[in-house]
């Protein structure tokens, strides 16, 4: 029988295929594409606060732990170390994963295929991401609190259903197809499972940070690229309203995880 945390960790990553559907949607005008290209960009706004923004405190507390007890800042320096180095593979890693890999076998890019590119670029993100929510609900049932388990796999679940629409959002109209749909889902959806795997067997604070940090540069990346194409497709109005709803859609996500705690 698969163990419970495995199933929990399914659950929760599967649900982003909830989101992917809307890129299979007919050819949009240029103020649709805006609103949801800055839809997606609200949405990864946000995780890069939320994910940053717990990283930072960890950072914040080891130096303010190192001073309390009068011990040499330099032992909180490890933590400081993986997270100028998880944000930094994070962001030039796509860059150069891009030139490396996409941009050398394309060259010139079309429109269908350079939101596929993007697309791609979001999924590594958010899947990153993922791992460091599986690791948690793993963790969790591991050490004996089932119940928080099975709320997180809840609250993480609907979280990814949000980050799926992230993903297809910037490829509404383009009709990308349904097997590039079904590989951003895996690559954005299955690390829940993985991690909710390796959270029951061995966890460590260090792996976390380092995660989170990682996945924290690849979102900072594609917010980027995001940005750039919002600014192409000159819907200024419709664009701040998709960011809003966007980020705003993305924290009642994350509200009903606190709540479900």
């Amino acid at each position: 029988m698969i163990p419970i945390h495995w199933q929990l960790g399914l659950i929760a990553g599967i649900t982003i295929f909830l989101g992917l559907p809307i890129a299979i949607l007919p050819k949009l005008d240029m103020r649709a594409r805006a609103f949801l290209n800055s839809l997606s960009t609200g949405i990864l706004i946000f995780l890069l606060i939320e994910i940053l923004g717990k990283v930072l405190e960890e950072v914040e507390e080891a130096f303010e732990h190192a001073q309390s007890f009068s011990a040499s800042l330099s032992s909180a320096m490890p933590a400081a170390f993986l997270l100028v180095t998880g944000v930094g593979l994070g962001l030039l890693g796509l860059v150069w994963f891009e030139k490396a890999f996409i941009h050398a076998k394309t060259g010139e890019t079309s429109s269908l295929k350079r939101t596929r590119q993007l697309a791609l670029m979001i999924a590594i993100g958010i899947g990153i991401h993922n791992f460091g929510e599986g690791l948690a609900i793993g963790q969790e049932y591991a050490a004996g609190a089932h119940h928080l388990a099975f709320l997180l796999a809840t609250g993480f679940g609907l979280h990814n259903a949000a980050e799926g629409f992230g993903i297809a959002a910037p490829m509404a109209g383009y009709k990308p197809g349904l097997k590039f749909l079904a590989l951003l889902g895996l690559i954005g959806g299955l690390p829940t499972l993985i991690g909710s795997i390796v959270g029951g067997i061995w966890v460590s604070e260090a792996s976390e940070l380092f995660c989170l940090s990682l996945a924290g540069g690849t979102i900072l990346y594609v917010i980027g690229e995001l940005l750039h194409i919002g600014k192409q497709l000159k819907s200024e109005v419709v664009a701040h309203v998709g960011l809003l709803t966007g980020f705003f859609v993305a924290f009642a996500t994350e509200v009903l995880i606190h709540i479900a705690r």
